[in-house]
């Protein structure tokens, strides 16, 4: 039986193709054939994803930091008194002038006695003869020519006598007015010749000694002051004075919700004057904290500020932190342990868990 040619050539490549498969050489696209050649991109992609990412990597200790709290205030005089009359008159004398410094007791302002120097007189010529009147019907009685009811009379008369002296005493006394306390006389004062009625201001005075600076302090912070402790206050004249906190407001004020704080300053030479701006800084207590470079900071998915650091089997780790404050050379982070390796290059090429090649940077003397 003659057979044909094409069933010949097909038997002849169905075997070649078999022998090919058998020998088990197999030519796989996109893969270089020669020894020296460019690995092709698809042998790249398999080398870098095998191999670990090299990042640059600086040993970070964590130092104790103290921060300082900055309140912005006023200075308050620590006290300012208004000096009124207690009775009235015409104002004969100024013996304190505006601006002198006065102490407790010294006259301030003197006024007309009129008719109470004569008060005084009468009372004393009535309580003298009460005391005749009491002391011989004492003797009277004890002989027994006169009524325990009549001594008993006459000395109510000899108590009400002395009575109204010490009150005529007293209205006198309150024709000179004197200052209650020490501290600058501040203008303006009532003039000589002015009539003052009952609680008429005769001057103020103003105590600056010690001075008070006082702040507002938010929610947040006011849990970190206590008093008692020390601070630095700043005015905006160039001076500046050591003093220490005396008041924490334990409520806060229900429009700013925000704590009142008064920090006392001495002031015995007078130079900080009441109503002027105060900058207080008041250094908190020392907590852990790192100094880095705000460009090694990075975000997660979350959004959440942190570094990534590498743990002990070299993979990436993404560690949140706390943004404490920022200096010209730095900022101080807090939430990372005490001794991290952090990475300072290559942060942002890397996803959590990633193996890396760690390269390590000596750290700067300033971090």
């Amino acid at each position: 039986m003659q057979v044909k040619m094409s069933y010949v050539l097909a038997a002849m490549i169905a075997g070649g193709v078999g022998f090919w498969m058998w020998s088990g050489t197999v030519v796989v696209g996109g893969r270089a054939d020669a020894e020296n050649a460019t690995p092709p991109p698809a042998q790249r992609q398999e080398s870098q994803m095998a191999a670990a990412f090299r990042v640059s990597v600086r040993d970070m200790v964590a130092v104790d930091r103290t921060s300082t709290l900055e309140i912005r205030g006023i200075t308050e005089a620590e006290a300012k008194v208004t000096v009124r009359a207690e009775t009235n008159g015409r104002m004969l004398e100024r013996p304190a002038r505006e601006g002198a410094r006065i102490a407790a007791g010294d006259v301030m302002c003197v006024l007309d006695s009129g008719s109470r120097e004569a008060r005084v007189l009468e009372a004393k010529a009535q309580l003298a003869q009460a005391k005749v009147d009491f002391d011989a019907a004492s003797q009277l009685s004890t002989k027994g020519f006169a009524a325990e009811n009549r001594v008993a009379a006459l000395r109510a008369a000899l108590d009400a006598a002395s009575a109204r002296l010490e009150e005529a005493e007293i209205e006198l006394d309150r024709t000179v007015i004197r200052a209650p306390v020490s501290g600058i006389v501040e203008s303006p004062m009532a003039k000589v010749g002015d009539h003052l009625a009952i609680g008429a201001a005769c001057g103020t005075i103003v105590d600056a000694d010690p001075m008070i600076a006082i702040g507002q302090v938010s929610e947040l912070n006011v849990g970190l002051i206590r008093a008692g402790m020390a601070a630095q206050v700043e005015l905006i004249t160039g001076q500046s004075a050591s003093g220490t906190v005396r008041y924490v407001a334990p409520a806060a004020d229900p429009n700013t919700r925000t704590f009142r704080v008064e920090i006392e300053i001495p002031n015995a030479d007078g130079q900080a004057k009441d109503g002027t701006t105060a900058v207080t800084r008041l250094p908190l207590q020392a907590t852990k904290a790192h100094k880095v470079s705000p460009a090694i900071l990075t975000l997660d998915d979350a959004g959440r500020v942190g570094v990534r650091t590498v743990d002990a089997s070299n993979k990436a780790r993404f560690m949140p932190v706390t943004v404490l404050g920022g200096e010209a050379d730095g900022v101080w982070i807090g939430g990372l342990p005490d001794t991290a390796r952090v990475i300072v290059v290559g942060q942002d090429y890397v996803s959590d868990g990633q193996l890396v090649e760690p390269v390590v940077e000596v750290a700067e003397a300033a971090q």
